[in-house]
């Protein structure tokens, strides 16, 4: 009897277990499931951000004789075409909440900034007027309520921060520099990069606080140059020297996330505790690339492209939300892109599958 119990605590206990690990390691790489969002008609798709059950990209084809922002609910066919009327080509890149951000190519020939919520009829535009002078403006970043992007002037591009209007515009273009772009946003801070007097002419990687003044520069030292395109909570992303970088707000922090056996990485998203990107080398059998999925480490990754359906050659993953869900492209065979959403299961999925998985085990070794 004695030795009933020991072995009924034994099964809870590494029960508990499995289902703890299950939980709280979102990368588990049995559990993604990819899904190709590219819509009927479009030649071409990418997805460039993920939120809740939202993903944001653009697509070209036919079905549009140009590119259209598009909005998508985890599906090819549930899809919302982002398009405003009055311009030629439209690209969205951002989303959280309620919010979408990208730019549109007006008739004039004009980039502009735009957000959107929900609808082709809904997008505001961005382009900053009045007090400074911007002949284009795109946005590749909000938080649910501010916007990052750049603006273009005869100086040159500057990193711009909006808070849903033109008129809120917010310079970020730190002293010292020739150049700079916003890419990413998260609560009050945003990301970037940089280069000019202040960089010795390389690219660095930035942080801001909503000012031009609390520029942080992230380039890690020796490192050549460095682009932060990604942030969530305590966490910066993007890559130097062909080295995919995390921070966690300042040049010091960084980590090096580069895997061994590939030649090359690049993270352009997290959130908060996971960073995905890309990366190629003999891993990928040389030059084609494989959207990637980090958790911290170099050594702790996993290769997203295994997932795909046969017959795509390279992948990039750009996204990826609280709950695990990615979003970024495919390659396939012929050459053309494929929105890419790569799905996490419902944790009670989950848990039945590893569940299952850890029963079967023991049975084998009682047997």
């Amino acid at each position: 009897m004695k030795a009933q119990t020991h072995h009924r605590h034994v099964r809870v206990f590494f029960a508990i277990a499995v289902f703890t690990f299950i939980l709280t390691n979102r990368a588990w790489p049995a559990s993604y499931t990819a899904i190709d969002l590219s819509p009927s008609g479009f030649d071409n798709s990418w997805a460039y951000g993920t939120s809740g059950t939202q993903q944001v990209g653009w697509g070209s084809g036919s079905a549009t004789g140009g590119s259209h922002a598009l909005l998508w609910n985890g599906s090819a066919t549930g899809y919302v075409d982002l398009h405003p009327s009055g311009f030629i080509d439209s690209y969205a890149y951002g989303i959280s909440g309620t919010q979408q951000v990208g730019w549109g190519s007006g008739s004039a020939g004009g980039d502009h900034a735009l957000l959107w919520s929900g609808s082709a009829e809904s997008y505001v535009d961005l382009h900053p007027g009045g007090f400074t002078y911007f002949t284009n403006s795109g946005a590749l970043g909000t938080s649910g309520t501010q916007q990052v992007g750049w603006g273009y002037n005869f100086a040159g591009y500057h990193a711009l921060l909006w808070s849903g209007t033109a008129e809120s515009c917010v310079d970020l273009h730190p002293s010292g520099f020739s150049l700079s772009y916003a890419l990413g946003i998260s609560g009050t801070q945003q990301v970037g990069c940089g280069q000019g007097s202040a960089t010795g002419g390389n690219e660095h990687a930035l942080l801001w606080s909503g000012t031009a003044e609390s520029c942080v520069d992230l380039n890690p030292s020796g490192f050549d140059g460095s682009y932060a395109y990604g942030i969530s909570g305590t966490q910066q992303v993007g890559y130097g020297d062909g080295h995919a970088l995390l921070w966690y707000g300042s040049a010091v922090s960084y980590v090096d996330l580069h895997p061994s056996g590939w030649d090359n990485s690049y993270a352009n998203g997290t959130n908060g505790t996971q960073q995905v990107g890309y990366g190629w080398g003999s891993a990928t059998g040389g030059d084609e690339q494989h959207a990637l999925l980090w958790n911290g480490s170099a050594s702790n990754y996993v290769d997203l492209h295994q997932f795909l359906p046969d017959g795509f050659v390279s992948s990039s993953a750009q996204a990826i939300d609280s709950s695990g869900n990615i979003v970024g492209y495919a390659v396939d065979s012929s050459g053309y892109s494929h929105a890419i959403l790569w799905q996490v299961p419902e944790p009670a999925s989950a848990l039945l599958i590893g569940a299952g998985l850890f029963f079967v085990r023991l049975r084998r070794r009682r047997n």
